[in-house]
């Protein structure tokens, strides 16, 4: 994200865990096609460029493979606000034709999609007038992006609900801002410690923004136990909760529903657990890839569609390590927990697409024990 920042001519500066980032210098309106084709989130630019400058040209994004993520939602949006958008020779060409700036309207998204409102937020915040977003996506990263933009000067209400309401400014100013932290890592190192049948401590953790896999893995039988504001521990050692963990069922749906990007995951965890869990995915129709990894490990997975059936069989029949291919972020994950879990050496390629999503996971992993390592051979400390 930084790169394609800097090939439109900011400067973003990387100071420990913070980014110094200068939009001064920004002389281009179309940012570098070779980054944005391996971020998804490269995209969300068109709706900045074009509230500053007035026209921006975006390719088209990347990111992982798991179903159709048009950008349909976010050129009506656009154009809602009096901007011409086409797609042509795989970019969105967008431009305001009044001469003067967006200017602010009533639109309603087709579905709650987190990118789609956060581009049309971003747009919005310096477009003439008023904006209303309805059917706007919930997720707490919108109530994060809502507070970074206050910061900016930019007037956002209703964040966190269906409906925002945004009052265009002139001009925003920089500001200082601590995001929040990352709920799907949170929730994929709680399954890493249930998959594991360990006992595991973190913060800080946002834990309103986790209520349906707290309430999913409490079912299943983990101990679950907020020890402070922002700390939690997840227990699912077997001698401290009277008993191996049993299935659940889950289904995905967009915010506070079950997160669709922990659906491999828990998926990995399911196969471990007593009894048959289903599993429904309603957000991508192409996120079922993992299972044929999965089922590598002796996972017994049947899929229909965009619904699993996992007949897990619990601790009594482990999973055995095996080679396997990471072809997307969240299932590649997936395949780390399986083998985090199962008996034997676990070769994962094609790790580059994990790395999208976690930072320094190996180094993490190692800390609470695993015995990971990032290697170009197949030789494993014993």
């Amino acid at each position: 994200m930084a790169s394609i920042l800097e090939s439109l001519g900011a400067h973003v500066m990387s100071c420990g865990g913070d980014f110094v980032v200068n939009t001064d210098g920004i002389v281009c309106v179309e940012p570098d096609l070779s980054y944005i084709g391996k971020l998804r989130g490269g995209f969300f630019v068109i709706g900045p460029l074009l509230a500053k400058f007035g026209e921006a040209t975006v390719g088209l994004p990347g990111g992982c493979d798991i179903g159709a993520r048009p950008v349909d939602f976010y050129i009506h949006a656009l154009r809602a606000l009096g901007a011409t958008v086409e797609l042509r020779d795989g970019k969105v060409q967008a431009h305001v034709s009044n001469g003067k700036g967006l200017t602010g309207a009533s639109f309603r998204l087709g579905y709650p999609s987190v990118g789609a409102t956060e581009t049309l937020m971003m747009a919005a915040c310096m477009a003439e007038g008023k904006t209303v977003i309805s059917n706007a996506a919930q997720e707490p990263e919108i109530i994060d992006l809502a507070g970074f933009l206050t910061n900016c000067g930019a007037v956002v209400e209703g964040a966190g609900t269906d409906t925002l309401y945004i009052t265009g400014r002139r001009k925003l100013y920089g500001c200082e801002y601590s995001i929040m932290p990352d709920r799907i890592e949170v929730g994929t190192y709680m399954l890493a410690a249930a998959v594991t049948r360990s006992c595991i401590s973190i913060s800080p953790v946002p834990h309103r923004n986790l209520t349906c896999l707290v309430d999913k893995l409490s079912g299943g039988g983990c101990k679950i136990l907020q020890l402070s504001d922002d700390t939690l521990e997840l227990s699912a050692v077997p001698q401290m909760i009277g008993d191996d963990l049993r299935g659940f069922n889950i289904k995905t749906n967009p915010f506070p529903g079950f997160p669709t990007d922990l659906q491999p995951l828990t998926m990995a965890l399911l196969s471990t657990c007593k009894g048959v869990s289903v599993i429904e995915e309603s957000v991508f129709e192409n996120r079922m890839s993992h299972v044929t990894e999965l089922q590598k490990f002796g996972a017994n997975i049947q899929v229909s569609g965009s619904r699993a059936t996992v007949y897990g069989k619990g601790k009594a029949s482990p999973l055995r390590g095996s080679q396997v291919n990471a072809t997307d972020l969240r299932g590649g994950m997936s395949l780390v927990l399986a083998g985090l879990a199962a008996e034997g050496i676990t070769e994962i390629s094609g790790i580059s697409h994990v790395d999208r999503g976690y930072e320094n996971l190996e180094m993490k992993l190692q800390g609470l024990g695993a015995n990971v390592i990032r290697t170009t051979t197949t030789t494993f400390p014993v």
